[in-house]
C-alpha cells in the first residue's frame, strides 16, 4: 500500500510506489517504460501542476481525473489550450521552461517523471526514445487537429472533443465531460453560450466520427458541467 509522503512546502500528495523498469527483464518490455517511472501524486482540484515560465524538469502522465494547460498574455488574456486525459503525457518542451501553465481540472492523480532522469535513459534505452518520438507526435498531432478546427463551425470543434472524449470512455453509453462548459468554450475558440449542447449535434458527431456502433449513437447526448 503507498504512503504519502509528507512536504510541508507542497499542495499535492507524494506516493512512494515509482519505480524504473529494468532494462533487462523475463518479461516483454513494455512499449511505454515511461508510464512506470516516476512518483505518483495526487493533485486537488483547482491546483496547480506547474507555472508559466517556471523550469521544466518533469514530464506528466494523467492517471485519474483531468488537466488543463493555458497560456496567459502580458496583459492577462487566459488562453486554455488543452484538456488531458487519463493516459495522455503532456509537459515534454522544446525550451527549458515552460510555456504553458497547467492546473488540475479536478481531483487528479499523476505519474510525475524527471526529466533529467529520462535523459540518462534515453542513450541506453531503444524504447524510451522510441516512446518520447510518439509522445511528441501525439503533441504535434493535437496541435494540427486544432488548427484545422479553426475553420470549422462552433458545432462541428464542440463534436470533435466530444468525440475525443468518448474515445476514452470505453462501453459507457453516458459521457460525462469533466471540463466546465467556459473551460470548453475557451479552448475552443467560442462563447459559452455555443458551447451548449443542442440537438443538431447528434448530426454533426454522426458525419464527423466513423464510430458506427449503436453504444456510441446513444452518448449524443453529453453531460457538460456549467
Amino acid at each position: 500500500m503507498s504512503t504519502p509522503i509528507a512536504d510541508t512546502h507542497c499542495s499535492v500528495t507524494c506516493f512512494d510506489d515509482c519505480s524504473i523498469p529494468p532494462s533487462k527483464s523475463k518479461r516483454p518490455i513494455s512499449d511505454e517504460p515511461i508510464a512506470h517511472m516516476g512518483k505518483i501524486v495526487l493533485y486537488k482540484r483547482g491546483a496547480e501542476i506547474f507555472g508559466q515560465g517556471q523550469p521544466a524538469q518533469y514530464l506528466y502522465r494523467v492517471l485519474t481525473g483531468a488537466v488543463r494547460t493555458l497560456w496567459i498574455s502580458n496583459s492577462g488574456r487566459r488562453q486554455i489550450c488543452e484538456f488531458y486525459l487519463p493516459g495522455d503525457y503532456f509537459g515534454l518542451e522544446v525550451d527549458n521552461d515552460r510555456a504553458l501553465s497547467a492546473y488540475a481540472i479536478s481531483d487528479t492523480q499523476i505519474r510525475v517523471i524527471g526529466l533529467q532522469t529520462i535523459a540518462k535513459l534515453t542513450g541506453r534505452r531503444k524504447d524510451i526514445t522510441q516512446q518520447l518520438l510518439r509522445i511528441k507526435s501525439q503533441q504535434i498531432g493535437r496541435l494540427q487537429d486544432q488548427v484545422l478546427l479553426l475553420n470549422k463551425t462552433a458545432e462541428a470543434r464542440i463534436a470533435w472533443l466530444l468525440l475525443r472524449v468518448a474515445s476514452r470512455n470505453g462501453t459507457a453509453k453516458l459521457l460525462t465531460l469533466p471540463m466546465p462548459r467556459q473551460d470548453i468554450a475557451e479552448h475552443l475558440s467560442l462563447t459559452a453560450d455555443s458551447a451548449r449542447c443542442r440537438p443538431a449535434f447528434r448530426d454533426d458527431l454522426a458525419h464527423h466520427s466513423d464510430l458506427k456502433s449503436p453504444t456510441h449513437s446513444e452518448m449524443m447526448s453529453p453531460t457538460i458541467p456549467g
